[in-house]
């Protein structure tokens, strides 16, 4: 058989390309490598699926993913956040909008998203093929003639669609085959990096690990020039930091860190005080505590791990009444809780990165339908192109709307 279209990677871009083609009338076949279907659907946003975000400003929902956005503009107008919401939605599946605009499924399981994704193959008679890593494709000119899987069986389409993902959790199957494939047929990768990644740090800071912080602001620093800051939640790990804000400018710290010997990072716990607000406070817990031991005096300003932390590095004597605390030892304090810092060594690899960011140049991809512009008969979708966003629903939004692009 001759399918219209045959479809390599069966992620979130590859299976909703296939419905999306099947419900048009198209022949498809699906094709993935691994046993199952979807096996990184299912840990997105820990294991509930952020589908997508609610941001209900075309413009500003375009803007995160940076300069290469223009590139959405208009697979987006056709098929948006909102769209895709629609077709869980009435496929039975009810959702819910959580802080940051970010859409989860009611039930929290993101095994319920690929449910309905599976329905969906069945009802529109999509043929999937698992166990069949492709080996080899085969071109003639400019048009892709079949595909070779390692079993040495082949598949001829008249259009094939490569939707492998990226480089990151490559145990997932993410292991970069596209960006292969893809130079292989000529097309330009422009370089994967991981990104939405945690940091190391230089310092050893298990005994924070585990510490959340919530309404905090964290700056990254080259000397005494601020790179970039960014306010909301982070995390400590064993080895570094991970959350939100830290996932939203690991793509950047990247960039600095190829480009700067030593960068820094700076956490401001207690962004809504300026340092004069901050010594108000202080001093008025100070006297109300009185005869009381400084170490004991910070329970209701810090979270409670993070108190013997700020201790030490305040050079304080923990055992010293607070009412004997001097003013240079306070300021001392203050400049630790609004310039708490440290080095940054690197990033995370790909084995723990949410995405990557790299990819099919955009430049050899035509945006309204996600056609190669150097193979006649080949389409792009999803994170193998050169297209990443910030933590929220926006990369997986990508996925359902450069797959349903493709026609």
């Amino acid at each position: 058989m001759i399918y219209d279209f045959c479809i390599i990677g069966a992620g979130p871009a590859g299976i909703f390309s296939a419905i999306s083609l099947a419900e048009s009338g198209k022949s498809v076949i699906l094709i993935e490598k691994n046993s199952k279907i979807g096996i990184k659907l299912l840990i997105t946003g820990k294991g509930r699926c952020n589908i997508t975000n609610s941001e209900p400003d075309f413009r500003e929902f375009i803007s995160k993913y940076g300069n290469n956005g223009k590139f959405l503009f208009s697979s987006f107008s056709k098929f948006n956040n909102f769209d895709i919401v629609s077709f869980f939605e009435e496929n039975g599946l009810k959702t819910e909008n959580e802080r940051g605009n970010r859409i989860f499924p009611k039930t929290g399981n993101a095994k319920d998203v690929l449910q309905i994704l599976k329905r969906n193959l069945e009802k529109y008679k999509v043929e999937v093929l698992k166990n069949s890593p492709v080996l080899d494709i085969v071109k003639n000119k400019n048009k892709i003639e079949k595909i070779i899987l390692e079993n040495k069986k082949e598949i001829e389409a008249e259009n094939f669609v490569i939707t492998t993902g990226g480089k990151s959790y490559p145990l997932t199957g993410s292991t970069g085959d596209g960006y292969k494939f893809a130079e292989k047929l000529g097309h330009k990768i422009i370089e994967p990096k991981p990104a939405l990644c945690s940091i190391i740090l230089k310092e050893n800071i298990k005994e924070l690990e585990g510490l959340s912080l919530k309404n905090v602001n964290i700056s990254i620093y080259f000397e005494n020039k601020k790179l970039i800051d960014n306010f909301g939640e982070a995390i400590f790990t064993r080895e570094g930091m991970s959350g939100p804000i830290i996932l939203d400018m690991s793509e950047k710290i990247s960039e600095y860190l190829d480009k700067y010997l030593n960068i820094r990072l700076k956490i401001d716990f207690k962004p809504a005080l300026d340092f004069k607000k901050l010594d108000d406070r202080i001093l008025r817990d100070f006297e109300k505590l009185n005869n009381k031991d400084f170490k004991n005096s910070l329970n209701k300003l810090l979270p409670q791990k993070l108190i013997p932390f700020v201790i030490k590095k305040s050079g304080i004597d923990p055992d010293k009444k607070v009412n004997s605390v001097t003013k240079e030892e306070r300021n001392k304090l203050i400049h630790l809780l609004k310039e708490c810092e440290f080095n940054i060594l690197k990033l995370d690899g790909f084995e723990k990165a949410i995405i990557t960011s790299g990819g099919v140049d955009l430049k050899e991809v035509d945006p309204k339908n996600m056609k190669s512009k150097i193979i006649d008969n080949l389409y792009f979708a999803g994170e193998v192109l050169d297209i990443n966003g910030p933590t929220g629903g926006y990369n997986l939004q990508v996925c359902w709307t450069t797959a349903n692009a493709i026609n």
